[in-house]
């Protein structure tokens, strides 16, 4: 926890739920939670704990494997769908959201009122890792941004970690010194030195997962809240009301508020009512079935973005 996104959105959820259920739970943490996936999973099962949510990725094997030797035991997955009759997969249409930030920074990206913006204008992309689960947020970026001007170029780069800001405030200085204009963060506690970079250097990051608008006032044009917390709210309720969880495929999307972009309380002024009557109008579109978004999760990878 302390990543002041993901985790700790979806760790909020948690902590409301236990307290409106009445239910007893914990969170658990590790220092190196890629490798101790297996040991995290089994001993969290021998402590007799009858739902087991996995926020992390890279846990979705281990944890297809250890459901099967507790079938008492429920698990939840995010962010993927795994096999079991024990096993709830909660899967988030981040590529939606991505959307419509791609869309808004390409409006914003040659006005004049922002520091930096040029006409031909370039974005920023910097990912935690690569991986389908982060090119799905990048993929649906650059569709936004190609909803709005078909030619504007979005730079990508990876930082192969979650967990340096430092990394994350030099590659974003370095994408504004080449004249990108703003930079949208996928990279958990790295893409926070991502932000750091745009305060320092009067530009714009996006931000993601949680409402990071108020992490540098002004500087942060919106982010991209998956909310985690709502997930896990929900999932603790059906526990506690005797639903059954395993096998299900739960999909969190645009439709109330499951993904969507932060109020934009520090930007509203300079972004201005028509482009986010335009955002409402994407949005709506988008919810109404007249956009189809790309998810290379499920699609592979577009023509107009080829890795």
């Amino acid at each position: 926890m302390g990543d002041q996104s993901y985790n700790d959105l979806a760790n909020a959820g948690f902590k409301k739920a236990l307290a409106e259920t009445g239910l007893k739970g914990r969170a658990i943490e590790s220092k190196d939670v890629v490798a101790q996936a297996n040991d995290m999973l089994r001993s969290a099962s021998d402590a007799g704990f009858g739902l087991v949510i996995d926020l992390e990725y890279s846990h979705g094997e281990a944890l297809a494997e250890v459901a099967r030797d507790y079938p008492g035991t429920q698990y939840a997955i995010f962010n993927q769908v795994r096999p079991g009759a024990n096993v709830a997969s909660v899967v988030f249409q981040e590529q939606d959201g991505s959307f419509l930030a791609g869309a808004l920074a390409a409006m914003m990206a040659s006005d004049p009122k922002v520091k930096g913006s040029v006409a031909e204008p370039r974005l920023g992309f910097i990912g935690g890792a690569k991986s389908v689960g982060i090119d799905k947020f990048l993929v649906g970026y650059i569709q936004g941004a190609h909803q709005i001007d078909p030619r504007i170029k979005v730079e990508v780069a990876y930082a192969n970690t979650f967990g340096d800001p430092a990394k994350g405030l030099q590659t974003a200085k370095a994408m504004f010194e080449r004249g990108v204009v703003i930079v949208y963060q996928v990279a958990g506690g790295t893409g926070l030195g991502a932000i750091k970079a745009a305060a320092e250097n009067g530009r714009y990051a996006i931000g993601v997962d949680s409402d990071q608008d108020g992490l540098a006032k002004g500087h942060v044009l919106t982010s991209v809240i998956k909310s985690g917390d709502v997930a896990v709210e929900r999932l603790v309720r059906a526990y506690a009301s005797g639903q059954a969880l395993g096998g299900k495929v739960v999909n969190i999307g645009l439709e109330g508020g499951g993904v969507k972009l932060s109020p934009m309380k520090y930007t509203a002024d300079l972004i201005g009512k028509a482009r986010l009557d335009k955002l409402a109008k994407l949005q709506a579109d988008i919810e109404a079935g007249r956009i189809k978004v790309w998810n290379v999760v499920d699609q592979g990878y577009p023509d107009f973005y080829k890795p």
